[in-house]
C-alpha cells in the first residue's frame, strides 16, 4: 500500500473504532455488535436511534464521526483493511473462536495471485462457502478486478449472522457485487454455477451425521470432517473446467479419512496443485496449512502432466519467495494453461 492508502486506512479505522467504542458503552454490548451497528450507521449516513439510545449528545458525536468519511473516495482495499483491523480488535476483545478468525493477508494475497494466473479477460463469479467476514473473498475479488478488468461477482455463505453482518458492511462499503446467504453451506443451496471457489475452510467435525450420508466424503463411522464435506459441496457448483482454491490442513491426505476424500477427487476433479505455506507462519505442526488447487472435470480441463507440489519459502526471504513464484508462473504457462 502507498503511504496515502495507509493514512486513509488508519483514518477510516479510527472512525470505525471510536464510534464502536462509544456505542459499546452506550448500548452495553460487545465490541463486534457495536461495530455492526456503527457500520450500518456509516452506510446509511445517519445514526439509528431506538428507545432513546444513543442519547442526543452521543448521536451528534457519532454523526460528526460518520460525516468525516468521504465514502465515494474510499478505495476497496482501504475499506477492506480498515474493517480487517476492526475485526482483529474484535477477535481480541470478544475472544472470538479460532474458526471465525481472519485469513492473514499474506495468505490471501498468495491465493489471489494463483487465481489471477488462472483466468484471463472474462467476467467471473466466485463462491466462498465459509465466507465469514468476506475478507478472503474480497481480497481475491479485488486482485482479479485489477487484473482482468471485467465484472467480478461474489457469493458468500455462512451460518454465523454476526460475521455475515460484517461481510455485508465490508462489501457494501467496498462497492463489491457480493450476494450473502445466511445458512448451513452443507444444506440445500440455490446457487448458479460459478467459475471459481475460494475458501479458508473451517477445520473440525460436522455434528449432523444424518444430514451428510449422501456425501462421498462422509465418514464411515462417527462424525465427518467439515472441510472434506465443504470441498465436495462447493465443487458441485463449479462449472466444468472451473477451479477450487482451498486453504486446508497440510496433513489433509495423511489422515485415515483421506481415503474417502481421494475417492471423491478421482471422480470429480483433478488435483493440480498442493503448496505448503511457510512453516514459520504457524505456531505448531498440527496447525500448518497448504493451498489446494482443484480443477473440475469437463470443459477443456485435463490432469496436468506435472502436479504443482512444493513448499513456499518464508515470506521474509524475498529472493527465494520471488524465485518460487516465478516457478509457479512457468508451470502454469507450460502445463496447466497450455
Amino acid at each position: 500500500m502507498t503511504t496515502l492508502a495507509i493514512e486513509e486506512t488508519e483514518a477510516l479505522f479510527k472512525v470505525l473504532d471510536d464510534s464502536s467504542e462509544l456505542l459499546k458503552k452506550a448500548l452495553d454490548t460487545s465490541y463486534l455488535d457495536a461495530f455492526i451497528e456503527s457500520g450500518d450507521n456509516l452506510i446509511e449516513g445517519k445514526v439509528q436511534v431506538e428507545d432513546g439510545r444513543p442519547a442526543p449528545q452521543l448521536e451528534q458525536q457519532l454523526q460528526t464521526l460518520y460525516d468525516s468519511v468521504d465514502k465515494p473516495s474510499l478505495s476497496k482495499e482501504v475499506v477492506r483493511q480498515a474493517v480487517q483491523l476492526v475485526m482483529l480488535k474484535a477477535i481480541r476483545e470478544d475472544e472470538i473462536q479460532a474458526n471465525h478468525q481472519l485469513t492473514p493477508d499474506t495468505i490471501g494475497m498468495v491465493m489471489g495471485y494463483l487465481v489471477v494466473r488462472l483466468f484471463k479477460q472474462q467476467p467471473l463469479t466466485i463462491l466462498d462457502p465459509a465466507v465469514g467476514t468476506a475478507n478472503l473473498l474480497t481480497t481475491v475479488m479485488n486482485q482479479l478486478a485489477d487484473a482482468v478488468h471485467q465484472p467480478i461477482a461474489g457469493i458468500g455463505i455462512d451460518n454465523d449472522d454476526s460475521l455475515l453482518s460484517v461481510a455485508d458492511i465490508s462489501t457494501t462499503l467496498q462497492g463489491n457485487s457480493v450476494t450473502l446467504q445466511h445458512q448451513d453451506a452443507l444444506g440445500e443451496l440455490l446457487l448458479p454455477a460459478v467459475d471459481l471457489v475460494v475458501s479458508d475452510l473451517p477445520i473440525g467435525y460436522y455434528p449432523l451425521d444424518d444430514k451428510v450420508t449422501s456425501f462421498k466424503t462422509h465418514a464411515q463411522s462417527g462424525h465427518s470432517y467439515v472441510h472434506h464435506l465443504l470441498m465436495e459441496q462447493a465443487m458441485q457448483y463449479v462449472k466444468p473446467g472451473g477451479f477450487g482454491v482451498f486453504l486446508v490442513p497440510s496433513q489433509l491426505f495423511a489422515t485415515p479419512e483421506s481415503k474417502g476424500l481421494l475417492a471423491w477427487l478421482q471422480d470429480t476433479a483433478y488435483l493440480q496443485g498442493f503448496l505448503a505455506l511457510p512453516k514459520d507462519l504457524f505456531t505448531a505442526q498440527q496447525s500448518e496449512k497448504s493451498i489446494l488447487l482443484l480443477q473440475r472435470h469437463g470443459g477443456q480441463a485435463k490432469q496436468a502432466d506435472k502436479v504443482m507440489l512444493g513448499e513456499f519459502p518464508s515470506f521474509k526471504d524475498q529472493a527465494n519467495f520471488s524465485k518460487f513464484i516465478a516457478e509457479i508462473v512457468d508451470w502454469e504457462q507450460a502445463d496447466l494453461l497450455k
